[in-house]
């Protein structure tokens, strides 16, 4: 089986999509299939040579969804693509965010393949969401695109809600996986961070949707009861400064803004943390970022919103908080803290429940959903072979 793993979103940022293709990548390579991904790139990446990724046109910035979305947005996109796709002879092509301009629609107009699209992306069904516009305006222009695929994946119910709304048919629910050989208790934490005071944990960019100021506005409160916290936030983003301004203003101790960090290095951060806290308002389909602090032995505080809500079971594996909530995001730290019993049931039921979104189980499920599309293509050539001419 060859298949085609393809991606809007530059290949030279990182991104949960980004991610997402390169697991299942490595996996799929690992049961012996013939994979090659299609992505667009900028910058120095262009020109760097990668082993069976096709980089392809610059990649464009545009706002998407309370972020930045880095996509393929060239004229002369078509004629590469179609050289590529002439030359591999993909059985499959599988595409992340299949409805996004730019690469994705290139690749569906000229694909002969089956043809499988991921939907990752949630968002409401409000007049100020990009996806929601998207969708909405667009769906004429999209839906011949749409026909084209022959097998849907959405990776959580609340993805499911949002794309069904639009685009109605059947979708296979196959989840987001974590990455278990680097998330995992055995990871040793950083040795500056183990100086006494109990760590919480913030990772993401900083931008509207993931909350972090919600977390900040909770500082005080959780001070007020456990004065020996410290605050680590890791990640960039447009907001960080005027976060890093707010803080010195207040004149806290103890909160620390690490900026971006390795991959190497990002589970030494988790082991380090005794909460994880996660305060999305939303926009958010699954979470995989609950899945690796779970992963990784440490508690988590998240808010509820739908997309985390798929992930957690409040009280079981995690706690949730109303979202934009800040007194209520404190009250929760705050029982994790005092509460080591609960601490303690919380992790047990978090590493259970990241072993059910392990990349290989994950990988396994959508290879399987390659075969019966296979196979349900071979039994009609066979039927249409058999009718009278």
């Amino acid at each position: 089986m060859k298949i085609g793993l393809v991606t809007p979103y530059d290949w030279s940022y990182p991104g949960g999509v980004r991610e997402h293709v390169r697991h299942l990548a490595h996996e799929f390579r690992k049961m012996g299939l013939e994979v090659r991904i299609l992505a667009p790139v900028s910058g120095d990446d262009e020109r760097l040579a990668e082993e069976q990724v096709y980089k392809m046109a610059g990649a464009s910035p545009v706002p998407f969804n309370g972020s930045i979305a880095r996509v393929a947005l060239n004229p002369y996109l078509g004629r590469r693509v179609r050289s590529v796709l002439q030359h591999e002879r993909f059985d499959i092509i599988h595409l992340h965010e299949p409805l996004i301009p730019g690469l994705p629609l290139t690749v569906l107009r000229f694909s002969r393949a089956i043809n499988i699209g991921t939907f990752h992306a949630f968002a409401a069904a409000r007049i100020t969401s990009t996806p929601y516009l998207a969708y909405a305006s667009l769906h004429p222009f999209l839906r011949p695109y749409f026909r084209r695929l022959a097998g849907r994946i959405a990776v959580s119910p609340a993805a499911y809600q949002f794309v069904s709304r639009y685009f109605p048919a059947d979708y296979r629910l196959i989840p987001n996986g974590v990455d278990l050989e680097r998330f995992n208790i055995w990871n040793q934490p950083l040795p500056w961070f183990m100086d006494g005071k109990r760590n919480i944990l913030f990772v993401g960019r900083f931008e509207k949707r993931k909350g972090a100021k919600y977390l900040l506005r909770a500082i005080p409160t959780i001070r007020e009861r456990y004065p020996d916290t410290r605050f680590i936030l890791v990640g960039e983003g447009g907001l960080k400064r005027g976060f890093e301004r707010f803080v010195e203003k207040q004149g806290w101790q103890d909160v620390v803004f690490v900026g971006r960090v390795s991959a190497e290095e990002l589970p030494r951060y988790f082991a380090s943390a005794h909460v994880f806290c996660a305060p999305s308002i939303g926009g958010e389909s699954l979470g995989v970022v609950l899945l690796e602090a779970m992963a990784s032995g440490v508690p988590v505080v998240a808010s509820n919103i739908e997309g985390y809500a798929t992930v957690i079971t409040h009280g079981l594996n995690g706690l949730l908080a109303p979202p934009r909530d800040s007194l209520a995001l404190s009250m929760a730290i705050c029982r994790l803290l005092e509460d080591e019993p609960l601490r303690r049931r919380l992790v047990e039921a978090g590493l259970q429940t990241s072993q059910q979104y392990a990349w290989p189980r994950i990988a396994r499920r959508v290879v399987d959903y390659y075969q019966e599309l296979l196979e349900e293509r071979q039994l009609l050539h066979t039927l249409r072979a058999r009718e009278p001419v």
